[in-house]
């Protein structure tokens, strides 16, 4: 607002004034309201058509059980009981190509460790690592497997 300078008293504009460019202002926010949101997952759409696959549920199982994974069950603990628990009957992964646990590193592609990994086995861990075959991967299961847990 400004001040007259000759009573240093506030300006105030006329009441009129105060209405018109309110409802200037409201009739613009109007017709902002009724204008369409540009869509931000536009380039989503083009995204997914990119990625579409057709093909059978046979071939995809049959694709699945040609590339599954041989895990090795390494430093169990726990959390090893919820992966024996993925493995039975009721889940059934050998449907996968997930069933065979190897007992030898050299025959599996995954290391899974379902517990606390200590300083003390860091040497054995990565004997483990070492000995099994290209292309090998490495899942830790749990809290304790993860980042040390509680212990």
């Amino acid at each position: 607002m400004e001040i007259d300078e000759v009573s240093n008293r506030y300006i105030y504009p006329e009441i009129g004034d105060l209405d018109r460019t309110e409802g200037e202002a409201i009739e613009v926010l109007k017709e902002r309201s009724q204008q369409p949101i540009p869509d931000p997952d536009r380039w989503l759409d083009e995204e997914l058509r990119q990625n579409i696959l057709l093909t059978s549920v046979d071939t995809i199982l049959n694709w699945a059980r040609r590339s599954s994974l041989w895990p090795a069950i390494c430093f169990p603990a726990c959390c090893a009981f919820e992966f024996i628990a993925a493995n039975a009957s009721r889940f059934d992964l050998s449907r996968f190509g997930m069933e065979i646990l190897r007992a030898s590193p050299r025959q599996a592609d995954v290391m899974i460790t379902a517990g606390t990994l200590t300083w003390k086995m860091a040497p054995n861990v990565r004997r483990i690592y070492e000995q099994m075959a290209e292309p090998k991967w490495v899942i830790a299961i749990g809290a304790c497997g993860i980042s040390g847990g509680i212990f």
